[in-house]
C-alpha cells in the first residue's frame, strides 16, 4: 500500500455553536484512503479567559502551518468577524479556502464565496475531492 498524504487543516468553527464542526470531522474521519492533521481546536480544548490578542495569535498558529483552511457558509453570519479575521490571515499567507455550502442551503455569503478557492456541498466525496484539489 502507497504511503497516503496527511492533509494540514484548518476548519473554521465557533465552540458554542461547534455541531457543524464535528460534522466536518467526522466526514473527514470517514473518508476512505484519506488522512489529516487538524490543526483546529474543538471545544474540548477551548481557550479560557484570552484577550483578544491572545486569541488572534492563537488562531494565527493555528491557520500558518496548514495546506487548506475550510470555511463552513452557515456559520459566517454569526460569526463573521472572526471567519473574516481567519479568511484575511489565510490569504495573507496564501492559503487556499475551501467554502462549505451547509446541506439544505441555498445561499452561501458573499464574503465566503468571495473568499473561497472553491465551494462545495455538504457531503464527504465533494469536500475530500476539494481538499486534494487545493492542497
Amino acid at each position: 500500500m502507497s504511503n497516503l498524504h496527511r492533509y494540514k487543516l484548518f476548519t473554521s468553527h465557533a465552540w458554542k455553536y461547534s455541531e457543524r464542526y464535528e460534522r466536518m470531522v467526522e466526514f473527514l474521519d470517514a473518508a476512505p484512503r484519506f488522512i489529516y492533521a487538524n490543526h483546529s481546536i474543538p471545544e474540548s480544548r477551548a481557550f479560557e479567559d484570552m484577550t483578544v490578542s491572545d486569541l488572534e495569535e492563537q488562531l494565527r498558529e493555528q491557520i500558518r502551518p496548514v495546506e487548506v483552511v475550510i470555511i463552513i457558509g452557515g456559520m459566517y453570519v454569526a460569526h463573521s468577524a472572526w471567519i473574516q479575521f481567519e479568511i484575511d490571515y489565510a490569504k495573507s499567507l496564501g492559503k487556499p479556502i475551501l467554502g462549505i455550502r451547509p446541506r439544505g442551503a441555498q445561499v452561501m455569503p458573499l464574503a465566503v464565496t468571495e473568499a473561497a478557492d472553491e465551494v462545495v456541498s455538504w457531503n464527504t466525496d465533494s469536500i475530500v475531492g476539494a481538499i486534494r484539489r487545493l492542497a
